[in-house]
């Protein structure tokens, strides 16, 4: 066993045989997730662009092929002990949900701050859920004491060749339903998706491209690449790849085989995340629109390339996917809010109301506010939040209202 992780002590290696024997392994047990050619991120993005839908799995994201190759590969013995794991939700789902299938107790470690949904799910599939540590990290630390403590195996969720093998399968079913894809696109939190998918589209397609993505905040393979310390840390929408450390496996088999790893921002998974909802008419989460992400904020890379992205999840929030597709009406300026000092005198809402209501726009939300001491007492401050067309709709109610004596910004 490996004094550091648990795992059993195998060769940091993973080949193409391996992950053939996990896709035959898992086979009727995992559903093999549809490949589409999207016509609207196509028209978006410049690039020929093909998804594969691995929101759709039963847990809802890709973990499920690792997770299930990893728990045939335990032995009559480990499976009668158990298994000890630290997830921020979607390995805790898939691991939880095919042990529970297998009959193998699973006991999951979460960290302070995992989305709500994804506890539940974890707890509903039937594993004991524990929730210890401010991150990664502290999870990880608190799985290992149980594993010392309760003599379970632990299974992480990428630094482990069974895992890599399992992950693999997915890259091995995007070239064989899309062959014609020139590059793949696969974000990046321990490496585990990457690393085997990029072993399996190699050995299919030799001169495929492959692209890592990574959140600005956890660019924990990219800086490792540079040969830097990573500096991680802070909350991110794409909660599902916030790993400070890149797996040790993963690292070296994927290092060789990624062209280029694009750091996005905290817009680019939101925007990944809303035109998903609003042009594919689909549910991903923050790290699931990685690869989305990288096309939005990296278009020159792209262009005209058959580019196939992992949906590798869909396990967001709802209340957090409300105030995704929220901010990107903001940001599109579907959304806006006209802060207007005025006159504190009867009818003066009802004047503003009628000039934002001749030019189409629809009120929201209304603030009146008498009370600020920065104002002076015979006056009010109106912010209204009013839905526009766009953003050219936006400007046109303002200068309605400038034109009828209003002074305002907006917001």
């Amino acid at each position: 066993m490996n004094p550091a992780t648990g795992t059993p002590q195998e060769p940091m290696t993973v080949t193409f045989q391996d992950i053939l024997a996990a896709r035959d392994r898992i086979a009727g047990q995992v559903d093999r997730t549809p490949v589409r050619r999207s016509r609207r991120l196509s028209e978006l993005t410049g690039a020929d662009v093909w998804v594969k839908f691995d929101n759709l799995h039963y847990t809802g994201s890709f973990k499920e092929r690792g997770a299930l190759n990893r728990l045939l590969l335990l032995n009559a013995e480990q499976r009668r002990g158990g298994v000890v794991a630290a997830s921020a939700g979607n390995h805790a789902q898939a691991l939880a949900y095919h042990g529970a299938r297998l009959g193998v107790p699973v006991t999951i470690v979460m960290p302070e701050g995992t989305p709500f949904v994804k506890i539940e799910g974890t707890r509903r599939h039937g594993a004991t859920v524990v929730i210890e540590g401010v991150d990664f990290t502290g999870s990880t630390e608190a799985a290992h004491r149980l594993r010392d403590e309760r003599g379970l195996v632990f299974i992480s969720a990428f630094d482990d060749a069974g895992i890599v093998a399992g992950q693999g399968v997915c890259g091995l079913e995007f070239l064989e339903d899309a062959p014609e894809i020139e590059a793949l696109v696969i974000p990046i939190g321990g490496g585990g998706l990457i690393a085997g998918s990029a072993i399996a589209a190699k050995a299919l397609k030799p001169e495929v491209r492959i692209f890592g993505v990574e959140a600005a905040m956890y660019p924990s393979f990219s800086m490792r690449q540079a040969g830097l310390k990573p500096t991680c840390g802070g909350q991110t929408i794409a909660e599902g790849i916030a790993i400070k450390a890149v797996g040790d496996i993963p690292f070296g088999l994927a290092a060789p085989l990624i062209e280029r790893v694009l750091v996005c921002e905290e817009a680019d998974f939101e925007r990944g995340v809303a035109y998903f909802a609003t042009l594919e008419k689909t549910v991903a989460e923050g790290a699931g629109a990685g690869g989305l992400a990288a096309l939005l904020a990296y278009p020159e890379v792209f262009r005209g390339m058959k580019v196939g992205l992992v949906l590798c999840g869909g396990n967001i929030d709802a209340r957090m996917l409300a105030v995704v597709l929220n901010r990107e009406l903001v940001r599109e300026k579907r959304l806006v809010m006209y802060r207007i000092i005025g006159d504190d005198r009867p009818g003066m809402l009802s004047l503003m109301a009628a000039v934002i209501g001749d030019v189409g726009g629809n009120i929201i939300e209304v603030v009146h506010d008498r009370l600020s001491l920065d104002l002076p007492a015979k006056t009010a401050e109106f912010d209204i939040l009013v839905e526009t067309r766009d953003g050219a709709h936006a400007e046109e109610i303002g200068r309605a209202l400038r034109e009828n004596g209003y002074a305002l910004r907006m917001g």
